[in-house]
């Protein structure tokens, strides 16, 4: 598990958000919030049986290249994990996430994070949309952070009061006419790296009633880099079939 180790201590981005969510804190946010999720297949989504896809992290500068698959099924919690460890050998592992307390170690503290990061890459406007925690704020035509042209910014910020592994996160949506993200930027509220991350979002296909962005290019801290799904499919309920994107 060499590999999965180093690459949790690298991967930056969605571990403040495990347990943020509080009916307490939740705030009054912007219609855009859901119709963002709307547009990625928020009301569909009960349909979904399992999804399947695999999170690929190119980080050419620290000679970071990892893949892993990851098959969910949300309405169970169930999550199984596959990868290769160190020496090229298939790991597997299946748990669940009601049963985190009774888990192995290198569940709770390896795979369940590296599990939440990757899915919120995967799926970030549903999380935008369910964490009512964050504080949402909209503003239109805004530059993009990356090239030339402006988009509506939609800009989710979790609270730095409430316990998280990185509190004060905030995620930059750039939003195009069409409804779909079209670039991001992350800024971490901790003092953990990367700091500042912009990204692009394309790559967009559909896996049943999702709409999946599937290819992120950009940079961690100046450095380039690159996030990407492959394999991406989704079962939905009453059928044994497996939908590929496309």
């Amino acid at each position: 598990m060499t590999k999965l180790r180093r690459s949790t201590t690298i991967l930056w981005l969605f571990l403040g958000v495990l347990v943020l969510a509080a009916p307490s804190w939740a705030q009054t946010r912007p219609p855009e919030v859901e119709q963002l999720a709307k547009t990625y297949g928020l009301d569909s989504y009960g349909q979904i049986e399992a999804v399947r896809y695999t999170f690929n992290l190119d980080l050419p500068a620290l000679k970071v290249n990892l893949s892993r698959t990851w098959t969910w099924e949300p309405k169970t919690g169930q999550v199984t994990y596959e990868t290769k460890d160190k020496d090229g050998k298939p790991v597997k592992v299946t748990y669940n996430r009601s049963q985190l307390n009774s888990a192995p170690a290198n569940v709770k503290d390896e795979i369940e994070p590296a599990f939440v990061n990757d899915n919120y890459w995967f799926i970030f406007p549903f999380h935008a949309y369910w964490d009512t925690s964050a504080n949402v704020t909209v503003k239109d035509k805004q530059k993009l952070p990356i090239g030339q042209g402006t988009a509506k910014l939609v800009s989710v910020k979790y609270p730095a009061e409430v316990g998280g592994y990185t509190p004060g996160d905030t995620w930059d949506l750039y939003v195009g006419k069409d409804g779909r993200i079209v670039q991001f930027f992350y800024h971490r509220g901790g003092p953990k790296k990367p700091s500042l991350l912009p990204a692009t979002w394309a790559g967009y296909k559909k896996a049943g009633p999702l709409l999946v962005s599937t290819d992120h290019r950009g940079t961690a801290d100046g450095k380039p880099a690159r996030i990407f799904f492959s394999n991406v499919s989704v079962k939905l309920v009453g059928s044994d079939k497996w939908m590929d994107a496309q």
